[in-house]
């Protein structure tokens, strides 16, 4: 089934034409009529992207999971294929209400998947992510149906309709509040700090393929709400706290990077490692210009090719040995070669090594945030200081030096099938870093659409303001 979705799933590469203005390959049909919802579905460069990157991780980790799921076989897959048709409905959605119905089904499978395989604490994971995106999402629902009433009353159209939102005047001061409500739910999703906390726990408790699914592409749908809805939706309130969120970005970055740094379990650091990249992507959103915006769309799918690769080498390594502790191993690259060579490209991509993807992306957020304001740029750019440092000493102390534990020295190298799941990520991990610009060409036209579309909202919010303001010098208006 996964190897099926990712074929129906490539043509798109070919088929989407990046110039071409509005939604391709769209579907509509009525839904919910009476309410005025229906069952719209369309794809962009952006999207388009996405979704490639939820199948090509989907069809990888259910190859990578074959040995790992001891109980329930079915029923662990069967979440896996409802987790991914969340997750692509979601990118693929173009009514409002379809969206949130998409964002909500994806909670079912991953607490779950975290509940049921999980580690010792993943009850406690499990409530604690369900409740903090649940909390997240009560918010949008409301400022949801706080447009539609909007909608309603300005055209007498009942419509959740994304376009027709996109043609609706806002004021200012609503704006405020709705963007914040957005803001929120796709703050807890990305996660951005001080929203994150219950990120590494899900991590750490989730099996294997649960934290790939969770760090490649589940985490990718809160910076994609921000390029798709909160920004283009509500562009003065979205320009009005571009520095507060540009702020929590920064800090997100260097926070991430400093905690990953202590820390003894190798999957509690790369889940702060997530963190911190993650935050390139929101910086790279809010420098609000075409740089900034094409390093984050690039750092969403490399974060998801190198931190999904990673996962999946912490995931090997604790089949054979079942722990995690970095203090538990030292000198792997004796008894597994290939594994530590493995290791070693996915651990560079994740710097971002120059021939990586990571460096492309990141360079791009820097050259972005530098336009929007300096200072955002000199204090990214210690992040990519701090990973190098957290991602370097990991790998010397689990792969470099005397084999110092016994139940090392005969651990097994990389199986054929375990070569064959990570063969693909290299192949994207050196293309996507020597050979960026398919990739750019895809995004780049509906990224500046979307700056587009930003502006003219702003022009339109600009000129009601204008409209509807009292006459200067004491006049009666006309």
């Amino acid at each position: 089934i996964a190897f099926g979705e990712l074929a129906l799933s490539l043509p798109l590469w070919w088929r989407v034409v990046p110039g071409t203005p509005g939604w391709q390959f769209a579907e509509k049909r009525d839904w919910l009529p009476g309410l005025g919802a229906s069952y719209h579905l369309g794809v962009d460069g952006i999207s388009m992207l996405l979704a490639l990157l939820t199948t090509v991780i989907t069809a990888i980790t259910v190859v990578g999971a074959y040995s790992a799921v001891e109980k329930r076989a079915r029923e662990f897959y069967a979440l896996i294929f409802v987790l991914e048709a969340g997750m692509l409905g979601t990118f693929f959605a173009l009514d409002l209400l379809l969206f949130y119905v998409f964002w909500e089904a994806m909670l079912i499978p991953m607490y779950l998947l975290i509940g049921v395989w999980g580690g010792p604490r993943r009850v406690y994971a499990a409530i604690k992510f369900f409740l903090y995106t649940m909390a997240g999402s009560v918010l949008m629902l409301v400022a949801i149906l706080w447009l539609y009433s909007m909608q309603r009353a300005v055209t007498g159209v009942a419509t959740f309709d994304l376009d027709a939102y996109y043609a609706l005047p806002i004021p200012g001061g609503v704006q405020t509040w709705l963007f914040l409500a957005f803001a929120v739910a796709f703050a807890i999703k990305v996660p951005m700090f001080p929203l994150h906390t219950w990120l590494p726990d899900a991590h750490v408790e989730a099996p294997t393929a649960g934290s790939v699914i969770l760090a490649a592409v589940l985490l990718k749908m809160g910076i994609y709400g921000y390029l798709r809805f909160a920004m283009p939706l509500f562009p003065v309130a979205s320009a009005h706290f571009a520095p507060w969120i540009a702020a929590l970005a920064i800090v997100g970055i260097i926070y991430g990077a400093l905690v990953a740094m202590v820390q003894p379990d190798m999957k509690k650091l790369v889940a702060y490692s997530s963190v911190s990249h993650l935050g390139f992507c929101m910086l790279g959103l809010y420098a609000m210009n075409p740089q900034g915006l094409a390093g984050g769309m690039l750092q969403m799918l490399n974060h998801g090719v190198s931190t999904g690769a990673l996962f999946l080498l912490v995931g090997v390594i604790y089949e054979r040995r079942h722990t995690r502790k970095i203090s538990d191993f030292g000198g792997l690259w004796k008894p597994m070669p290939v594994y530590a060579a493995v290791f070693l490209v996915v651990m560079l991509s994740s710097i971002g090594l120059p021939g990586t993807n990571g460096f492309v992306s990141e360079f791009l957020v820097l050259l972005g945030a530098f336009r929007a304001d300096p200072a955002w740029a000199i204090l990214a750019a210690t992040g990519v200081i701090l990973g190098a440092v957290y991602m370097l000493w990991m790998y010397q102390r689990v792969m470099f030096g005397p084999v110092t534990h016994d139940e090392n020295r005969q651990l097994k190298d990389l199986s054929l099938r375990e070569r064959l799941v990570f063969a693909p990520l290299i192949v994207l991990i050196f293309w996507m870093g020597v050979m960026p610009q398919p990739f750019l060409d895809r995004a780049q036209p509906a990224l500046d659409r979307t700056l587009q579309l930003i502006q003219m909202r702003t022009q339109m919010s600009f000129e009601g303001a204008q409209k509807n303001a009292p006459p200067a010098n004491g006049g009666v208006a006309r």
